[in-house]
């Protein structure tokens, strides 16, 4: 695979090498691996001289979850008896998978089993029955599917969210189809006609570039949903139609979507019990393990010391970090991924509010090029709050890979530095502009932003510490796959349209609304229109990129689209990261702190 590098703004170096095999542990290879990890302490206590600069400050709000608060909550579904409890529920599932009675409940049972969050548990299973499903329909010509909006758009649906993209493909025409010969009905208000207008309006925000007419199809859907009467439904139907409309499916954090969605299931008249008494037993165990990795991680991070009087401007968020970490993984096996990638954001984070807000101009050059020389005795001449911030970046991600080293025998540090050297030089960027007064045009600025927004960072990480990595998908990989920087400009976006207000309140640089604005003379409203329509435009070509993925990739591609979805959970409402305490604590009480009643 090559994967070809688009960012012509900053003077990368060339890829890194890595080993040719796979030394074992006791190898004099394995050993020049692990020599160059290990942890250096903060010695030096140099006073800040008198003639400090004044320093801006964001006024940031402290944590709102204690330590002592974490390491309380009760881990309580780990137990043998629950394990021997979900294996035979699973099993019973299992069998009913592709039970039902026609090609619809089939579908909708499928449909159900991933919503519910099951889908990871019978991924063989799912696809198998899908394929089962296209080589039936072309076998046997089956005109029951092509002439049911709900079917159509349903069978499309599933087989692009699983990667069957030669089918979905193919697919697109015949949903089109059924669409043309249904539209005829959108003014009645049978429950059949609806639930048809809602899975295509469902499908349709899985459209890539150049399916149109799908896209138009989705929007006359939506229009019709949000016509309907609501007196002739059941109000469970209403409410979850209220709840696709306010936000479709495809852009949700999965994870939030599956608690709403095991209650909403529950309120069915025709749910499966078995298949609910699962979704809940399920959750409330994966929740056990996030609070045991959350409990590590709180150690981890009080242990590291930079949550101090010396670091005060800084945003301490580490809970909220956690769950981005969900929103890109989720699943129970990813643990060494999720504990990897919530450590990088809160470093982030930190570094951020340095460049963003803390640091002068020469301290942060200087920071830049300790970063890029990646030698702890460079730290010297770094101001103290500065050097306890480098020596927590050199320590932890030596401690990430010489810990995934031990057990796969493979240098993934060159990649971990890379990501650094690339969001410090891309963070320098911008306080460049900001120091000197400069906005960019609309272009410039996001050229520069995928990367400052840390993406490139937790997302390479994820690929390199898959359990499946080796050394030729090691030695294949190059910065960065258009997948990377279409799911961080997404990123970038949903964080603009809430937060760019009081980034420049707080004297930041300007954002992709202010660049639009100056460039085209044009009003904030005009402006933030704009960013969302870039917003579909990025989310079809995200979309394209997931259907053409390559083989090494596609063990993530849930990651790189779940790392918008938690953008735009974040800042849906508000700046949910900084200012935590209203949508976000309610989003992580319900995913990682309150269990589910059995």
């Amino acid at each position: 695979m090559a994967i070809y590098l688009h960012f012509p703004l900053l003077p990368f170096k060339t890829k890194q090498t890595v080993l040719s095999s796979s030394p074992s542990p006791s190898s004099p290879a394995f050993q020049q691996i692990t020599s160059n990890f290990q942890p250096v302490s903060c010695l030096s206590t140099a006073a800040t001289t008198s003639s400090s600069p004044a320093r801006r400050t964001a006024n940031f709000k402290p944590t709102i979850w204690d330590d002592s608060f974490i390491q309380s909550l009760p881990i309580d579904f780990m137990e043998e008896k629950y394990i021997d409890q979900r294996n035979k529920l699973k099993e019973k599932v299992r069998s009913l998978i592709g039970q039902q009675h026609g090609l619809i409940e089939q579908l909708e049972f499928v449909d159900a089993l991933c919503q519910l969050g099951l889908d990871y548990h019978f991924h063989s299973e799912i696809k198998n029955l899908l394929f089962f499903i296209i080589s039936s329909m072309e076998d046997e010509n089956n005109s029951n599917e092509e002439n049911n909006l709900n079917g159509s758009a349903l069978l499309f649906r599933l087989l692009r969210e699983h990667g069957i993209n030669n089918a979905s493909m193919l697919r697109v025409n015949a949903l089109i189809s059924c669409f043309k010969k249904e539209r005829e009905k959108l003014n009645q208000n049978d429950e059949h006609n609806v639930k048809g207008m809602l899975s295509l309006y469902e499908a349709s925000y899985l459209a890539v570039e150049g399916e149109e007419e799908l896209e138009e199809a989705g929007k006359l859907a939506m229009e019709h949903l949000k016509c309907i009467d609501g007196s002739l439904f059941t109000q469970q139907f209403i409410e979850e139609i209220d709840h696709a409309l306010e936000l479709p499916l495809h852009w949700r954090m999965s994870r939030l979507h599956t608690r709403w969605f095991i209650d909403a299931y529950g309120r069915r008249e025709n749910f499966n019990p078995t298949l609910l008494e699962l979704a809940k037993l399920d959750f409330n165990m994966v929740q056990s393990i996030y609070k045991a990795e959350l409990q590590e991680l709180s150690m981890w991070w009080r242990n590291l010391g930079l949550v101090c009087e010396e670091l005060d401007f800084v945003r301490d968020r580490l809970v909220e970090n956690y769950l981005i970490s969900l929103g890109i993984t989720f699943q129970p096996n990813f643990a060494r991924c999720r504990k990897a990638i919530t450590k990088i954001i809160s470093l982030v984070t930190t570094i951020d509010d340095i460049y963003d807000i803390y640091g002068t101009l020469d301290e942060l050059k200087l920071f830049t090029n300790t970063i890029e020389e990646w030698k702890i005795d460079t730290s010297q001449q770094l101001p103290d709050y500065m050097k306890m911030c480098w020596i927590a970046i050199f320590n932890t991600m030596n401690d990430i890979a010489t810990s995934f080293s031990m057990e796969k025998a493979l240098d993934i540090l060159p990649c971990l530095k890379r990501v650094w050297v690339d969001l410090c030089k891309s963070q320098l960027l911008e306080a460049k502009w900001y120091h000197n007064g400069y906005t960019p045009t609309l272009d410039e600025y996001l050229e520069n932003a995928w990367v400052s927004t840390s993406g490139h960072c937790e997302l390479t990480a994820a690929y390199c510490l898959s359990d499946d990595l080796t050394i030729e998908s090691l030695n294949s990989l190059e910065f960065y796959p258009p997948i990377i920087r279409y799911s961080c400009i997404l990123f970038r976006l949903y964080d603009d349209l809430q937060t760019s207000k009081e980034e420049m309140k707080r004297g930041d640089v300007p954002k992709s609304i202010q660049c639009y604005m100056k460039e085209k003379n044009v009003s904030e409203s005009i402006a933030r229109d704009y960013i969302k329509c870039l917003i579909t435009i990025y989310w079809k070509k995200l979309n394209q990129e997931c259907t053409t993925i390559s083989k090494l990739w596609e063990p993530f591609r849930n990651a790189l689209v779940g790392f918008p979805r938690t953008a735009q959970c974040f800042y849906q409402h508000r700046d949910g990261y900084a200012e935590s305490n209203h949508e976000t604590k309610d989003q992580i009480n319900c995913i990682i702190i309150e269990q589910i009643p059995l």
